[in-house]
């Protein structure tokens, strides 16, 4: 490493848990084994033994877990993203981890993609457990571009944790990180963003027909051209920023309280 290693609070070399929720053998998880080793050299991957997208934050309360090691530090799991950090603190690395990088998601994560998420949900789950989590996803179709920028997030992804690695945001708060889909040159800066949301509704279930002559569905996003707001995830990587969002585990809506007792204190 050229720069100083994080540390963790004992002095020594931060140790980074890196999961993801595309599995154990794609391509983003290099990126972020990239990404971790540039800031530490106490490193544990444990990720899903095959892809895992839009499974959000479930658990696998039905059937077990088997986990299977791959080397030293890597592990992969039958199971969600979710099941990976737990099963990471509670049964493979000897210390807590200081640090949870989630990533580098094959495509974005903005917006309603917030709820559906397994990069995402990977990170809630360290952040419920009271652990420092960040989610980072490589954005690509935004202008059209069809194949992604790995360059980006391997450019920019180390600089960026190490300066939101020492912030106290606070209990229950983790950080959505989207890189967009251009050349590491063209980037035009870090924006902290809000969550924003879609104006067009871009899931679809595409209907086909298999040799039985049976339907069967697939779920898919159409790509279409928006025009988000000012400050939101969806804008900044319009524009060429990195995003960084701070989510909240509580999902209480505040400013419903009030008219919710007011309807039913009756």
């Amino acid at each position: 490493m050229a720069d100083k290693p994080l540390l963790s609070r004992d002095g020594k070399p931060a140790r980074i848990l890196v999961t993801n929720d595309d599995g154990i053998y794609a391509p983003g998880l290099v990126v972020m084994e990239k990404i971790a080793r540039s800031l530490s050299d106490n490193i544990w991957v444990v990720a899903p033994e095959s892809e895992q997208s839009g499974a959000s934050h479930s658990l696998s309360l039905a059937n077990p877990i088997r986990m299977r090691e791959l080397d030293e530090r890597r592990f992969a799991v039958l199971g969600t993203p979710a099941d990976c950090v737990l099963m990471a603190v509670r049964k493979v690395m000897p210390e807590r981890p200081d640090l949870v990088l989630s990533g580098v998601n094959s495509g974005q994560n903005m917006a309603d993609d917030v709820t559906y998420s397994g990069t995402i949900a990977a990170a809630m789950e360290g952040t419920a457990i009271g652990l420092k989590s960040f989610a980072l996803s490589q954005a690509f179709g935004i202008h059209g571009t069809r194949q992604l920028c790995w360059d980006v997030a391997e450019r920019h992804g180390g600089p960026l944790v190490r300066r939101l690695y020492g912030l106290d945001l606070g209990p229950g708060v983790l950080l959505n990180v989207n890189f967009p889909d251009c050349p590491p040159d063209e980037v035009s800066g870090v924006e902290v963003t809000r969550q924003g949301k879609r104006d067009q509704n871009l899931l679809h279930v595409d209907e086909r027909v298999d040799t039985r002559n049976r339907a069967y569905y697939w779920l898919g996003f159409k790509r279409e051209n928006s025009n988000p707001a000012v400050g939101t995830d969806l804008r900044a990587i319009a524009e060429r920023h990195i995003s960084v969002t701070p989510l909240h585990m509580n999902l209480t809506q505040i400013e419903a309280l009030e008219a919710l007792r007011l309807a039913l204190d009756g």
